[in-house]
C-alpha cells in the first residue's frame, strides 16, 4: 500500500498556462486540496447518471485534451475504487482514494487517454483491496486488467540494493510491453515525492536515491519531461537541502528585479514575428530548481536571462524554421548554440528547434522553436501518443523505427533486447545504470542517409552493435568522415560513419573491445560471445597455436624503409638513351610498367631508373644532375614494392601470402610492424611475370578479410 501523506519537502514548479493542440491558451489548475477532495470522495453524489464530483478536475483535464472521450469507464472505475479503499488512511490522515485520483488528475494533465486513466484510478485495488484481477477484467476488459496487473507488479519490486537486479528486470520486461504501465508508475511516483514529508528522513533519502537513479532517467527516455523536472527538484531539495535554499534565494531574488530582460528579449522577437507575418505564441519559460541550480554552476554569477528560456510556438513544421531565419537575421545569433532536433529527433521523440540571441549588454537568451504538437510530446512524451492499440495515422512513416510504436520507442526496444541477451541479472543491472547515466545522446550517420543514436562517449564498437547486431562480431574497422579509423574511435554528434564488415565467418570480437564499448547492446553481446568462447578469448600468451600464426614484430626501421630491399640490375626491360649502361630500378620508389619514369647517370656509368613522381627527382634536379631518357622495353618481367594496411586479426598473414601466391606473385621479402591500435601495417616485395598482373594482385590482397587497403610504396627522399 502506498501510504507517504502530505507536508511535501518543496512547493513544486510554478506552471505557466497551458496550450492545447489547437493552441489555444487555457488557464493552469491550482493544486488540489487533498482534504478537500478526500471528503468529496466520500460525500459527493455516486448517481448511475451523474459523474462524481470528487473526478470533476480529471474530467475537465481529460476533456481538455480528448473532448469526445467516452466518461463512463471513469465514473465505474472511481465508484470500484472509492468503494473498495473505503476505510483505508494514507499516514497523513486522508482518505487514501485521494492518491489513485491525485495520479489520476496528473495523467490527465499530460493527455492520457482514457483507458489509461481507468487503470490508473484502479491502480492499487487489486494490491490493495479485496478487489481481484478477474473483476477487473470483467468490468473493464483485457486491456485494462493488463495495465493494473502490470503496475501491481511493480508496485511489489523491492528497491533494496540485494534485490534491484532481478526484480528490475522484471519490472522492465513487464513495462516493455507496454509504457503505459510505467506512465502510470511515474505519476505514482510524483505524487509520493510531492506527499513524502511525514516520512523519517532515512526514509525519504532513500526513496529519493532510488528515483534520482531510477525513475527521473527513465522518465527522461520516456520523454515525460513534466514528470521528470517535478521529480528532478523534489529528489534536489531532500538530497541537497542547503544547495535547495540557496537556488530558491537566488530565484527570489531575480524574481524582485525591476528589469528583466527574458520580458523584453519576448517583446522583440514578437515585433519581429509579427512583421514577418508568421503566427507565433511566445512565451517564457522559467527554469526549474535544478536547472538553475546547473546553470550556476557552470556560469557562475547568473543574471537575468540564466534563469529561463523564451519558447516560441507555431502551427506547422516549416513556421519554425522560418521563425529561426527572421530571429537570425534580425536579431545577433549565436551560432554555436543552435541545434536541430526536427531533422533529427531525439531518441525519446522530443523535437524543437533550439537557439540563442545576444543582447547589446551581452547577455545570452536561449530559444526554443516548435509547433504546438512538439511542445506536447516534449512535454508529456509517450503519454501524448495516444491509445497505442488505436490505428496508426495515415501520416505516420513505417520506416520510423522512433514513432511506429508509440507503445514501444525506439530506446525501449533496444533495452528489451539487450536484457535479454545479458548473461545474468547483475550484468544487465551494472549495464542499465551505465545507461541511465548517460544524460546526452548524439547522432550518427550511416552512408545511405540512415541514423544511429548513440550515447555521448560512444565508440565505433558501439555503433557497429548497433546496427548490425551480434553480427558486429565480424566488423574489422570503419570509415569516420571518410577517413579509416580504428573500432576505439570516440564519435561526434553528427559524424558519419562506416562500418568495415569482413567476409571471414570464423571473424571473432576481442576481449579488448569491452574497453571501448559504452552501450549496454555492445557490452552484452561482447561479454555474451567470450563467456561462450572462453578458449578463443584467452590472452594471445595462453594460446601458443595463435602466436605460431601471428605476424611476428620486426626492426621497425626496416619496415619505415622498404627501398633498402636490393633491386634486380635488371628487372623489366627499360631502355637508356645511353648506349651500353646498366640501367637499374631505383629501390626507393620501385617503378614498373606502365608507371611514367625517368633516369639519372650515376657513379660508374649506370642510371638509375625513378618513377616521375619520386621524392629524389626533385632533389636531383634541385643538385644540377642530369636527366637520362629512359623507357619501357619488351620485358614483362618487374619487381615491385606494395603496401598493405589491415586490422589484426587471427591467421591474416597466412591467408594474405596465399593469397599472393595464387596470383603468381613470388614474395623477395616481406616486413611486418608491430600492432598499434589493432591495425598493422605489411610492407611486401614481389616478383611478378608479368607487370601487367600487378592490378589483379593488389585487388586480390585487398579481399582478403581484414585488409582494408593496399597500394604501391611512397617515394621515398634518400640518395641514388
Amino acid at each position: 500500500m502506498n501510504a507517504e501523506a502530505v507536508n511535501p519537502a518543496t512547493p513544486g514548479p510554478v506552471t505557466s498556462g497551458r496550450v492545447t493542440p489547437t493552441g489555444t491558451r487555457r488557464k493552469a489548475r491550482p493544486r488540489l486540496d487533498l482534504r478537500r477532495l478526500g471528503r468529496a470522495a466520500l460525500l459527493g453524489p455516486a448517481s448511475r447518471d451523474r459523474l462524481p464530483d470528487a473526478i470533476g478536475h480529471v474530467v475537465d483535464a481529460h476533456r481538455a485534451h480528448h473532448p469526445d472521450a467516452v466518461l463512463e469507464p471513469l465514473r465505474r472505475a472511481y465508484l470500484l475504487a472509492e468503494s473498495s479503499h473505503r476505510g483505508q488512511m494514507r499516514k497523513s490522515g486522508e482518505p487514501y482514494i485521494t492518491h489513485p485520483l491525485a495520479v489520476t488528475l496528473i495523467l490527465a494533465e499530460l493527455g492520457a487517454e482514457t483507458t489509461t486513466l481507468t487503470a490508473s484510478l484502479l491502480h492499487d485495488t487489486v494490491e490493495d483491496t479485496e478487489v481481484t484481477l478477474d473483476q477487473v477484467r470483467e468490468q473493464f476488459g483485457e486491456e485494462v486488467s493488463y495495465l493494473v496487473d502490470g503496475v501491481t507488479k511493480l508496485e511489489k519490486v523491492d528497491y533494496g540494493a540485494a534485490a534491484e537486479p532481478e526484480t528490475f528486470r522484471k519490472m522492465l520486461v513487464a513495462t516493455g510491453n507496454d509504457v503505459r504501465v510505467m506512465s502510470i508508475k511515474l505519476a505514482d511516483r510524483l505524487h509520493n515525492m510531492r506527499t513524502l514529508g511525514v516520512m523519517r528522513p532515512a526514509k525519504q533519502e532513500r526513496i529519493a536515491k532510488v528515483t534520482r537513479d531510477v525513475l527521473i532517467p527513465l522518465a527522461e527516455r520516456l520523454g515525460v519531461q513534466a514528470l521528470k523536472t517535478e521529480l528532478e527538484d523534489l529528489v534536489f531539495a531532500i538530497l541537497h537541502p542547503e544547495e535547495n535554499e540557496h537556488t530558491r534565494e537566488l530565484i527570489l531574488r531575480n524574481a524582485s528585479r525591476a528589469d528583466d530582460p527574458l520580458a523584453e528579449v519576448a517583446d522583440e522577437v514578437r515585433k519581429v514575428l509579427r512583421e514577418a507575418d508568421i503566427s507565433a505564441e511566445v512565451r517564457i519559460r522559467p527554469r526549474h530548481f535544478v536547472s538553475v541550480h546547473r546553470v550556476s554552476r557552470k556560469r557562475g554569477r547568473l543574471r537575468g536571462a540564466d534563469f529561463g528560456r523564451l519558447l516560441v510556438l507555431v502551427n506547422e513544421d516549416a513556421d519554425c524554421y522560418g521563425v529561426l531565419g527572421e530571429l537570425h537575421t534580425c536579431l545577433t545569433p549565436v551560432v554555436s548554440e543552435f541545434k536541430d532536433f526536427i531533422a533529427v529527433p531525439k531518441f525519446n521523440l522530443y523535437q524543437s528547434l533550439h537557439t540563442a540571441v545576444a543582447r547589446d549588454d551581452g547577455q545570452v537568451v536561449e530559444v526554443l522553436i516548435r509547433t504546438h504538437q512538439m511542445h506536447k510530446v516534449a512535454e508529456a512524451g509517450v503519454v501524448a501518443l495516444g491509445n497505442p492499440y488505436a490505428a496508426p495515422a495515415e501520416e505516420q512513416s513505417a520506416s520510423d523505427d522512433e514513432r511506429v510504436d508509440p507503445t514501444r520507442p525506439g530506446w525501449l526496444s533496444r533495452l528489451l533486447e539487450w536484457q535479454r541477451g545479458a548473461p545474468d541479472p547483475d550484468t544487465f543491472w551494472s549495464t542499465l545504470r551505465e545507461d541511465l547515466a548517460q544524460d546526452r545522446e548524439i547522432t550518427v550517420f550511416r552512408p545511405d542517409g540512415g541514423t544511429i543514436g548513440l550515447p555521448d562517449g560512444a565508440t565505433c564498437v558501439d555503433a557497429a552493435y548497433a546496427q548490425y547486431g551480434e553480427d558486429a562480431h565480424a566488423c574489422i574497422g570503419a570509415r569516420v568522415n571518410g577517413r579509416l579509423a580504428t573500432l576505439s574511435t570516440t564519435l561526434k554528434d553528427g559524424d558519419t560513419v562506416q562500418l568495415l564488415m569482413g567476409q571471414d565467418p570464423a571473424s571473432e570480437p576481442s576481449r579488448e573491445w569491452l574497453e571501448h564499448a559504452h552501450t549496454p547492446a555492445a557490452r552484452i553481446a561482447i561479454q555474451r560471445w567470450l563467456t561462450a568462447h572462453p578458449a578463443q578469448s584467452d590472452p594471445p600468451a595462453a594460446r601458443p597455436e595463435e602466436a605460431r600464426r601471428a605476424p611476428r614484430p620486426v626492426d621497425e626501421s626496416a619496415a619505415q624503409a622498404p627501398e633498402a630491399v636490393p633491386g634486380p640490375s635488371t628487372g623489366a626491360q627499360v631502355l637508356a638513351d645511353r648506349p651500353g649502361a646498366t640501367v637499374r630500378l631505383a629501390g626507393c620508389c620501385t617503378p614498373v610498367p606502365p608507371d611514367e619514369v625517368t633516369g639519372f647517370a650515376v657513379r660508374g656509368g649506370a642510371v638509375t631508373v625513378h618513377r616521375v613522381e619520386c621524392a629524389a627527382v626533385a632533389r636531383m634536379k634541385d643538385a644540377g644532375r642530369a636527366e637520362v631518357g629512359v623507357r619501357w622495353g619488351e620485358g614483362a618481367e618487374c619487381r615491385v614494392t606494395l603496401v598493405a594496411e589491415s586490422f589484426v586479426r587471427p591467421h591474416l598473414l597466412a591467408d594474405l601470402t596465399e593469397a599472393m601466391a595464387l596470383e603468381g606473385a613470388e614474395i623477395v621479402s616481406a616486413t611486418v610492424e608491430p600492432p598499434t591500435h589493432q591495425q598493422v601495417r605489411h610492407t611486401y616485395t614481389v616478383q611478378l611475370p608479368d607487370a601487367a598482373h600487378l592490378p589483379s594482385l593488389m585487388r586480390a590482397m585487398r579481399n582478403v578479410a581484414g585488409v582494408y587497403d593496399v597500394g604501391r610504396a611512397k617515394p621515398q627522399i634518400r640518395g641514388t
